[in-house]
């Protein structure tokens, strides 16, 4: 299996790019896995901004229809859309002056990660954050 993102790249992007995550595509369905996601970067200390067409509020948090339309700066674009979308979210994040994106487990999209690369940005593809983060604090 290929790597996207080796573990000084995780560690960068969970304890040092800032602690606003664009979670795209969290939704009110708690069964979803964005869900479980979101609620596990809220209690390790993050800020989770929801993005989905429902623009819901989730988990206390104002959700946004888009990237364009949250009206702060993002650190990091947690991706939750699968592999044929996830390119251009990660596209809007680079436009949206986001520092780092992060495409969860099964989502991979090589053409998109070197793009978002070449653009300055922090990524890691195909891992999940919820499952990184306890690591770091072993």
């Amino acid at each position: 299996m290929t790597s996207y993102g080796d573990e000084a790249a995780v560690r960068e992007i969970l304890t040092r790019t800032g602690g606003t995550w664009a979670v795209v595509g969290l939704s009110t369905n708690t069964a979803r896995a964005a869900y479980g996601v979101a609620r596990v970067l809220q209690e390790y200390g993050k800020r989770i901004v929801p993005v989905h067409p429902k623009a819901e509020t989730v988990l206390g948090e104002q959700g946004y229809a888009s990237l364009a339309e949250v009206p702060f700066p993002v650190d990091v674009v947690d991706v939750f859309v699968n592999s044929a979308l996830a390119g251009e979210v990660a596209d809007q994040a680079v436009a949206a002056g986001a520092r780092a994106v992060w495409f969860q487990l099964g989502v991979v999209d090589e053409a998109a990660y070197g793009r978002t690369r070449a653009a300055g940005l922090a990524m890691v593809m195909d891992r999940c954050p919820a499952i990184e983060i306890p690591r770091l604090q072993a």
